[in-house]
């Protein structure tokens, strides 16, 4: 399905693309530090387990290296999160038996879900989705069973049709495999998919390669050239949508969104 779309979109002619906007049915959108705030809980609760706020870099490292293998299978969850932990604290010069490990990881573990927070912009941007008709899916390298319970918990489950998670399928963005996942269980075909994440390699850039429209989310206002489009707070995404692209749902006159129904 892919292949057959992507082609025709690269020949499209420059005229062609600014009178014949792409057609869009339906939004992916990424979860941690894109719909929840995930840096900021995260890195609060490091601190506070590690007495010092200077280290999130190398915590990062450690847990791309650990999640990585857990999305490989060679870990499961628990297992991943408990050796990342050891390890980075290890690399601090505190060596743990796996005992006390397990009891910090767990302290950290709640100090971050208790301070699990939405950004500003959310909901209201998931309420334009919704009332505008599109169907939606999360798309995330994280477990899905944690992200599911994150999105219970902070209320806004009930908006995504379906969770596409990388523990579950066994490959993680930027492969095409977890865009195409979604766009299959959603039943739209990736050229008429906008993705939308804070990572501009691991999102947009990687939704575009696997033929979908990829928007970057730049809520830090880093400078970084990229190909794809992008918006500073999920508060742009309906103008853009409106300006750029087209829906069947958003069809008045106006051009002022017309919900579906």
């Amino acid at each position: 399905m892919t292949s057959a779309l992507v082609p025709f979109q690269l020949s499209a002619s420059p005229l062609s693309r600014e009178h014949c906007p792409p057609v869009i049915h339906a939004i992916c959108l990424d979860i941690d530090d894109t719909v929840i705030d995930y840096t900021g809980s995260a890195r609060s609760a490091l601190s506070e387990l590690i007495g010092r706020d200077d280290m999130w870099q190398a915590w990062q490292r450690v847990t791309d290296e650990y999640s990585a293998r857990a999305v490989a299978g060679e870990l499961d969850h628990v297992t991943m999160r408990r050796t990342r932990t050891k390890a980075f604290l290890a690399d601090l010069g505190v060596l743990l038996d796996d005992e006390a490990v397990a009891e910090l990881e767990e302290r950290r573990l709640r100090r971050m879900h208790h301070s699990w927070r939405l950004f500003p912009d959310t909901r209201p941007c998931l309420d334009w989705l919704r009332a505008a008709g599109f169907t939606i899916a999360a798309v995330t390298n994280a477990s899905a069973p944690h992200q599911r319970a994150r999105l219970e918990t902070l209320g806004i489950s009930r908006f995504f049709d379906v969770v596409v998670s990388a523990g579950e399928l066994g490959v993680a963005k930027p492969d095409p495999a977890i865009f195409h996942e979604a766009c299959h269980q959603l039943g739209v075909p990736p050229a008429q998919t906008l993705h939308v994440g804070d990572r501009a390699d691991l999102d947009a850039a990687a939704a575009r390669a696997a033929g979908l429209h990829g928007v970057w989310l730049n809520r830090s206002g880093a400078e970084l050239e990229t190909a794809a489009p992008m918006i500073e707070t999920l508060a742009d995404l309906p103008e853009l949508l409106v300006t750029d692209y087209r829906t069947p749902t958003l069809t008045s006159a106006s051009g002022v969104p017309t919900p579906r129904g």
